[in-house]
């Protein structure tokens, strides 16, 4: 789809985005504290309103179509970013990471987050614009990814990571203490690094993985670059704070990861639906496109992404009640 909305609207709004998070980054590392449930409560409301009134941005400026595909992106990678902090989660606690250097390794992983899954995006609008059929390749990809989502095991993940962990402790020679934020410290004279080291590097693979699914996920709703960008920013704003608010609260949201294999899943299919629709594959129909395939409108994709989050949290919920009545 072609942008209907202005291009000054675009930059202005990428520059404020970065700025907000720029400043986010100078909060954490000027006033370094634990943040209380209520202020990161705060944070969060405030950040989710700000993607509400931006949305209604481009509804004006733009179209309701383009406001649609932006609230389903956002919707789309906030679920998946929660899934991805998760991960942070288990990584602070695996390393020991002191509670009040947490808010910056966390920054530092949001920013490599960031990095990456821009350069991700523009990989992939390069491969969108130059080749119909990335999407037969993206849609495999998701259907996979929601397979893997449902089967994996938490526990060949740790055995996985901790191979790695291990591989590098035996080449590089590191503290068993922390030092601040620091990388390298001193100790008995001898320039050392630290863990911190290892929870950075463990962050990096971690983003990396999550950003092979959240790219061809959000480019099955939308392949305007700007709206994947501002989905994107605007889900990983507030991650910082809501890592609090989810750190005690893992096992309160079991059936999390059943949404978001759904929305992984319906994506998926999404996408093969049009890369039929308008195939140039020889093999596929002669290379001619499908017309009688139906194609997925982004209101219908809205209204299932919307769905998969609120159900599975309701299960969650009702879960949690009846264990909870059970041991009573």
């Amino acid at each position: 789809m072609d942008s209907a909305l202005p291009f000054a609207f675009e930059v202005t709004s990428l520059i404020v985005l970065v700025a907000i998070l720029i400043a986010d980054l100078l909060i954490v590392a000027w006033r370094p504290h634990v943040p209380s449930m209520r202020e990161a409560a705060l944070w969060v409301s405030g950040y989710a309103a700000l993607a509400v009134v931006f949305g209604g941005l481009i509804f004006w400026l733009g179209d309701a179509e383009h406001a649609t595909e932006f609230f389903a992106g956002w919707l789309t990678e906030y679920s998946l970013s929660i899934d991805n902090l998760f991960v942070f989660v288990i990584i602070m606690a695996r390393f020991a990471v002191p509670k009040k250097q947490q808010q910056e390794v966390l920054m530092m992983g949001i920013i490599i987050s960031l990095v990456l899954r821009a350069i991700f995006i523009i990989l992939g609008a390069a491969l969108v614009a130059s080749f119909s059929w990335i999407f037969y390749i993206f849609g495999a990809f998701l259907i996979y990814t929601a397979i893997h989502q449902l089967l994996r095991s938490n526990k060949e993940e740790e055995e996985t990571e901790n191979k790695l962990i291990a591989w590098l402790r035996k080449r590089i020679n590191i503290s068993d203490t922390y030092d601040g934020i620091k990388f390298r410290t001193t100790i008995r004279g001898k320039r050392v690094l630290t863990p911190m080291l290892l929870v950075l590097i463990a962050l990096a693979v971690t983003d990396v993985i999550f950003a092979f699914d959240s790219i061809p996920a959000i480019f099955g709703i939308t392949t305007s670059p700007f709206l994947v960008l501002a989905a994107n920013v605007f889900a990983l704003m507030g991650l910082r704070q809501l890592y609090f608010l989810l750190g005690g609260l893992m096992e309160k949201l079991p059936y999390l990861t059943y949404g978001i294999a759904a929305i992984l899943a319906f994506i998926g299919v999404k996408l093969v639906l049009h890369a039929l629709h308008d195939n140039s594959l020889p093999f596929v129909n002669g290379g001619q496109p499908l017309e009688g395939i139906p194609e997925i409108s982004t209101e219908a994709s809205l209204v299932v992404i919307v769905l998969s989050i609120g159900v599975s949290a309701l299960a969650s919920v009702w879960k949690l009640r009846r264990d909870a009545r059970k041991s009573a």
